[in-house]
């Protein structure tokens, strides 16, 4: 067996079961769960009904690039939506199709990581346990750059020193953050992309959420866009992910897309042939339909507005809740420890949550960025998440009159 499985810590929700064993909350409370981020929403009918019209596909192989109407519907997207010079995406050199960007971020690690050279994998704390488990298993050492609301929720790449810019061979990033919410800025992107150049490592950007914010005006700006705007339009070093999972409520779909410098898209390519992971047609023609359609998405954004609106206002009277840049996680400060604080709230109201510490790593200064907080996915209809915000408000009053 590979002696780096030994290295891969319990998923957060195993932890999470694991905390929740034993406890038998009031039947008379209906289970509301908002520790996993799966929206429930219904997906779109343009969806569905192009999934069901292409069955008869399911007669022969697909191809692991995809087939080139996604391809070129995926460029026309991203060039519209993060404003890139006309024709600066090439279909067939910059664009591939995968199923679903978890699995993309894992096997990521694993073409692009020279494990005979000490490499580090960094990446955000709190953070998706895939980039962690993806370095351990390509032979990578994960190096944890903290978030804290003191750096806005964000890493404090300043802080980063030469050495291990030098030691770096990917890093992850996740912008819109899971589980922050925190958007890392245009200006900050750019200096990533100058740092990754220098040194010649890969950055990994995981934009699952950016289709997921609250001003339309003002849409999260994404790594190519950071590439392109500093005159770099062969888009080295960098490379995107994004899915349909929650921007159109079709995480069952499995689908998204890997895009950006040519060179590792070819050998990220070749990889994903010997994987054996080609996107079906079925799905490849629900994507097509799915990327061509916008309506459903701002209809989405304007579902999760109403919802953080409404859970603010519940809880604003006795927490600081801040509302994020963007995503559907609420990154909430609760009063005392974080499990204890979940696990109570399950025993007394069958709300689920996730707590913040499972998301986390101890940093540098041995503090573990997400004590204190816990994870709330606002994924369930409108008064399911009222219902649990009112729960959770009774909670922490009931904790601070405990004194």
């Amino acid at each position: 067996m590979n002696p780096n499985l030994a290295l891969l810590q319990p998923y957060p929700f195993e932890k999470l079961a694991a905390l929740k064993r034993g406890i038998e909350p009031p039947a008379e409370q209906r289970a509301i769960v908002l520790s996993i981020g799966e929206p429930t929403d219904s997906t779109p009918s343009v969806i569905s009904e192009a999934l069901i019209a292409h069955l008869q596909r399911l007669a022969s192989y697909p191809t692991t690039r995809g087939m080139a109407p996604l391809r070129e519907r995926i460029a026309a997207w991203l060039t519209r939506r993060f404003a890139l010079p006309t024709a600066a995406l090439d279909p067939d050199q910059h664009i591939l199709p995968v199923n679903g960007t978890r699995e993309a971020l894992f096997a990521f690690a694993q073409a692009v990581i020279d494990p005979s050279h000490a490499p580090l994998v960094l990446m955000p704390n709190p953070f998706y346990q895939i980039y962690e488990g993806a370095a351990l298993l390509a032979g990578a050492e994960p190096h944890f750059l903290s978030c804290t609301p003191e750096t806005g929720l964000i890493p404090d790449f300043s802080a980063v020193d030469t050495a291990t810019w030098q030691r770096c061979q990917l890093l992850y990033l996740c912008s819109p953050g899971n589980p922050t919410g925190a958007v890392v800025d245009l200006a900050t992107l750019r200096d990533l992309v100058e740092l990754a150049r220098a040194h010649d490592f890969v950055i990994a950007s995981d934009e699952c959420y950016s289709e997921i914010y609250p001003d339309e005006t003002n849409p999260p700006p994404g790594l190519l866009q950071a590439a392109a705007s500093s005159g770099l339009d062969d888009f080295r070093n960098c490379v995107v992910f994004h899915s349909l999972s929650k921007r159109s409520n079709a995480p069952g779909l499995r689908s998204g897309f890997v895009a950006g410098d040519a060179r590792i898209i070819e050998r990220f390519f070749a990889y994903r042939t010997y994987h054996g992971c080609a996107m079906p047609w079925q799905h490849q023609y629900a994507s097509l339909a799915a990327w061509g359609d916008e309506a459903h998405v701002i209809e989405n954004r304007c579902r999760y507005r109403q919802r953080f609106d409404a859970v603010i206002k519940v809880l604003e009277p006795v927490l600081d809740v801040r509302r994020p840049d963007a995503g559907f996680y609420l990154w909430l400060r609760v009063p005392g420890d974080d499990t204890a604080f979940a696990r109570e709230l399950y025993a007394k109201a069958n709300v689920t949550v996730l707590p913040g510490t499972y998301l986390s790593r101890s940093g540098d200064d041995g503090r573990v960025p997400g004590h204190g907080f816990v994870r709330i996915a606002l994924v369930q209809p409108l008064d399911d998440c009222v219902e649990a915000a009112r729960h959770i408000r009774a909670l922490v009053e009931d904790i601070q009159l405990r004194g």
